[in-house]
């Protein structure tokens, strides 16, 4: 398989069967253009053949290395093969893949399954990315456990906040937010949506008028409380079915989702979704691990 090409399941396990076959593929990605010195840059490189190790030249700064130096396959003691197969697993699992599947499917530890999979959001967590522009959808919602006896429904609940912007036929972006006050919606929607957008979409909630500033003249609501969900082009739907897959992978998948750890499930879920044409997203996925800073264990079970 070239890299160009789209895998399935079948050509992923022919194709990347063995450690070898692992290290030509990454080293294909990430030296495209040539085997380059991950510390200095240089591109006087030699082979170490015994240990699939290269080495800078020592006019240069003579530093040893692998295709996985500087990366999170750095230092790792799982085999190549399983990092492609559960980076496959994620990228392919509309609703996620639990922590406890990748256990099952690979034969490892839950410990080092949890840690996979979070090496691997990491490295899905959004890039820069091109402002929303032409119909944008906005809208909250909450996860998280019951609420208390008592308590009210929706806002104002104990549960964790997540902001959806979604353009409509185009891309989404989540966001696990503090509050829904004005100021905290408008931080969002001034970062992630283009001041040329032809129209933003929210429900009746009073925080979008003043959190919307020069926007509000382009902005349509549909008023959820009196039972109003579509009024012609007028609706959520869009980040609402997003949502929706979000709360299925919650409830379904991961069972249980800490407030720490959301971001990293919602950068998953994002990536996942903006990408569900790709038919490169394992192969892109990869690349990015390539580039990715490091996650080490000690950060993620940091109090």
């Amino acid at each position: 398989m070239k890299n160009g090409e789209a895998i399935d399941l079948v050509g992923l396990i022919a194709q990347y069967g063995d450690e070898q076959k692992c290290r030509n593929y990454l080293e294909a990605l990430r030296w495209h253009n040539g085997i380059r010195c991950p510390r200095c840059n240089g591109d006087k490189i030699s082979s170490i053949l015994k240990r699939d190790q290269y080495e800078c030249d020592k006019d240069s700064c003579g530093y040893q290395f692998s295709v996985t130096a500087g990366t999170i396959f750095h230092d790792t003691h799982l085999p190549l093969t399983k990092w492609l197969l559960a980076t496959y697993m994620l990228c392919q699992s509309r609703k996620g893949m639990s922590a406890n599947q990748v256990k099952r499917m690979l034969g490892v530890s839950y410990k080092t399954a949890w840690y996979l999979c979070h090496r691997i959001r990491a490295a899905m967590a959004a890039a820069e990315a091109q402002p929303l522009s032409g119909t944008v959808e906005i809208d909250e919602t909450y996860v998280g456990g019951k609420p208390p006896r008592g308590s009210k429904r929706g806002r104002g609940t104990p549960k964790e906040i997540v902001i959806g912007i979604r353009q409509r036929g185009g891309d989404l972006r989540f966001f696990h937010a503090e509050d829904v006050k004005s100021g905290t919606l408008a931080k969002y929607i001034r970062e992630n949506v283009s001041e040329d957008v032809d129209m933003v979409m929210t429900d009746e909630f009073s925080a979008y008028h003043k959190a919307l500033g020069n926007m509000e003249e382009k902005h349509k609501t549909v008023n959820h409380s009196t039972g109003e969900y579509v009024l012609g082009d007028i609706h959520t739907n869009s980040i609402e079915s997003a949502f929706s897959l979000l709360k299925r992978g919650i409830v379904g998948t991961w069972h249980r989702v800490s407030a720490k750890h959301l971001p990293a499930y919602l950068d998953e879920m994002t990536w996942r979704f903006n990408n569900r044409k790709n038919p490169f997203l394992f192969r892109d996925t990869v690349r990015r691990m390539l580039n990715a800073e490091n996650l080490e264990f000690k950060q993620l079970t940091a109090a």
